[in-house]
């Protein structure tokens, strides 16, 4: 007996060695992580300002499309891409050879219409000379007639040749005020020629800069329905506009005359200013979004920014220079449950915020779960809100979310040996 004794105590002394390994391990690997790690973020003061952010397109306040109401061939173009021009200016020429016919054409028509109006002229003077003979002639066998001299038949043929030559000099006057007017109809017409002539000749029609040409030198223009765009002035390239397209759910808070910022992608880290001039009411949709243009001023003093650039504009619709804030993260935050580390509710698109504008900020409370503190918010400017109302103060730490913890190796473990 005495010598089984010390086996014994052996036997049990290795079982409870590996008992407690065993518990150890189980602890090692069921505990580490248990407690979720928290990220932290603080209430700040400061100032704060919300704005809108969009994209847009940079173009000329004043830009005139150059047609032409007549069809021809291009003759000469005068102008190209960037040059100068003012007012009245030619920059091109259709041929004008059709349009000299038609004129000549009808000046020879006004010739022969005033000729024929000169021999209707004549004719009334010759009526009216018909009419005042046998006027007479009337007068004077009426008076035969009173003293028996001839019969009353006489007479009434003498009437009746009276009655024909007022008749006849009803007409004749009728058909001069009728070839008056064909003539007035021969001027017009006349005039109208001369006008497609002068069309012929394209003029600009402002002081500007030509950003865009459309034809060349022998090509034929078709004037039919609409007039054909040959170039494309813009009046002041100074003074541009930028086009920016605002989502329905933020145009509510652009007016006219909110300052704006704009970037172009020509010149990285320069900024432009500008100021809201116009908010369209036509609304646009496109694959079913909804947005309005809204107009934002751009001097171009330089020169440098060219139509048709892409801006990226910043709005600022509110502004306050001192107020406290919190982290839009902690706004977001949701805290672990059932032992799961990954937030509850994450991943949802949520602002932080109720319809009313009332949300809640985390903090860690003494016993180390996170507590919710009720807060009233305000302006955002997309990282961190204005806190109008609740138990915080600057300084104060809330939680922003949570660390994941670091995963353990698959061959790490305690060593038995």
């Amino acid at each position: 007996m005495k010598t089984r004794t010390p086996a014994r105590l052996t036997a049990f002394a290795l079982a409870a060695v590996l008992a407690a390994a065993g518990f150890g391990a189980w602890r090692y690997w069921s505990s580490d992580g248990a407690q979720p790690q928290y990220k932290f973020g603080k209430i700040e003061s400061g100032p704060i300002t919300a704005t809108v952010a969009a994209t847009g397109t940079l173009n000329p306040v004043v830009s005139v499309q150059v047609g032409s109401q007549i069809s021809g061939q291009i003759r000469e173009i005068l102008v190209d891409f960037n040059s100068i021009v003012k007012q009245g200016q030619l920059i091109a020429r259709l041929d004008p050879e059709t349009y000299q016919l038609r004129v000549r054409q009808a000046e020879a028509d006004l010739e022969a219409t005033r000729a024929a109006s000169a021999v209707q002229r004549a004719e009334v003077a010759r009526a009216a000379a018909s009419l005042l003979d046998a006027q007479r002639d009337y007068e004077r066998k009426k008076m035969l007639v009173e003293k028996n001299f001839i019969s009353a038949a006489e007479r009434d043929k003498a009437a009746t040749t009276l009655d024909a030559a007022k008749a006849a000099a009803d007409v004749a006057a009728a058909q001069v005020r009728n070839s008056e007017a064909v003539v007035r109809q021969r001027e017009s017409q006349l005039a109208q020629a001369r006008v497609d002539l002068e069309r012929t000749a394209i003029r600009s029609p402002v002081d500007g800069v030509v950003v865009k040409r459309s034809v060349d030198t022998g090509q034929t223009v078709a004037a039919s329905l609409q007039a054909p765009e040959l170039f494309v002035i813009a009046r002041n390239l100074s003074d541009m506009q930028v086009e920016a397209a605002i989502d329905e759910a933020d145009v509510g808070r652009i007016q006219v005359g909110q300052k704006a910022t704009f970037t172009v992608d020509a010149f990285p880290g320069r900024g432009f200013e500008g100021a809201v001039t116009q908010v369209r009411k036509a609304a646009k949709v496109e694959s079913n979004v909804v947005s309005y243009t809204v107009v934002i001023s751009a001097g171009n003093p330089d020169l440098s920014l060219l139509p048709g650039m892409t801006a990226n504009v910043r709005i600022v619709t509110a502004h306050k220079d001192k107020v406290l804030k919190a982290p839009n993260a902690t706004l977001r935050f949701r805290p672990p449950s059932n032992g799961d580390d990954k937030p509850a509710g994450s991943g949802t698109k949520t602002r932080g915020r109720d319809a009313a504008g009332s949300g809640r900020v985390w903090v860690l409370g003494s016993d180390g779960k996170p507590q919710a503190i009720p807060v009233k918010l305000g302006l955002t400017d997309g990282s961190m809100t204005e806190v109008l109302e609740g138990e915080v103060a600057e300084g104060m730490e809330v939680l922003v979310g949570t660390q994941t913890p670091a995963a353990k190796s698959a061959t790490s473990g305690p060593r038995m040996f």
